[in-house]
């Protein structure tokens, strides 16, 4: 049985303590080398207990961050197996993300030269005497985008429960 990064760290901790020999080691952790077997193996079952709690609490901190399994019970491996299906479905909508996102911004870059050409051939008065019947038009437009803003947004949502 391999030891955890903790267990090994009171391993060296212990090591460096200072010389068993004279006694003189750290008041946190105590050397085993004058301990009975029995104490010894005390000991290590406290290490290994405290190893097993440690990753309990991790595969219950997993099971807790995944939404599908959120409050739910689940063996080990269906914790491993809902996570990666997790990552995988986050993944694939992140990606999906970064495309949308680079379509709206090539749709921004072309709406902006439309602007700016607009702009040159009537100069600024273009922005200056739209009639009030052409903002109330605009005002219709925008509620349409908001709408498709919307599904899009709704579309975009990242994976949560």
């Amino acid at each position: 049985m391999s030891m955890s990064d903790d267990d090994r760290d009171i391993d060296i901790e212990s090591d460096e303590d200072g010389d068993s020999d004279n006694g003189l080691g750290s008041s946190r952790h105590t050397s085993t080398a004058n301990f009975t077997q029995a104490e010894k193996r005390a000991h290590h079952n406290a290490l290994e207990r405290r190893r097993r709690d440690h990753i309990k609490e991790s595969f219950t901190n997993l099971r807790e961050a995944v939404p599908t399994l959120k409050g739910e019970k689940a063996s080990r491996a269906q914790i491993l197996k809902k996570t990666t299906e997790c990552i995988q479905t986050m993944r694939r909508k992140i990606s999906e993300n970064q495309k949308d996102i680079e379509e709206i911004r090539k749709q921004n870059n072309t709406l902006a030269k439309q602007i700016r050409a607009l702009e040159s051939q009537n100069g600024d008065q273009f922005t200056e005497f739209l009639s009030e019947e052409e903002v109330g038009s605009e005002e219709a437009e925008d509620d349409d985008l908001d709408q498709d803003f919307s599904r899009r947004n709704k579309k975009m949502k990242t994976f949560h429960a």
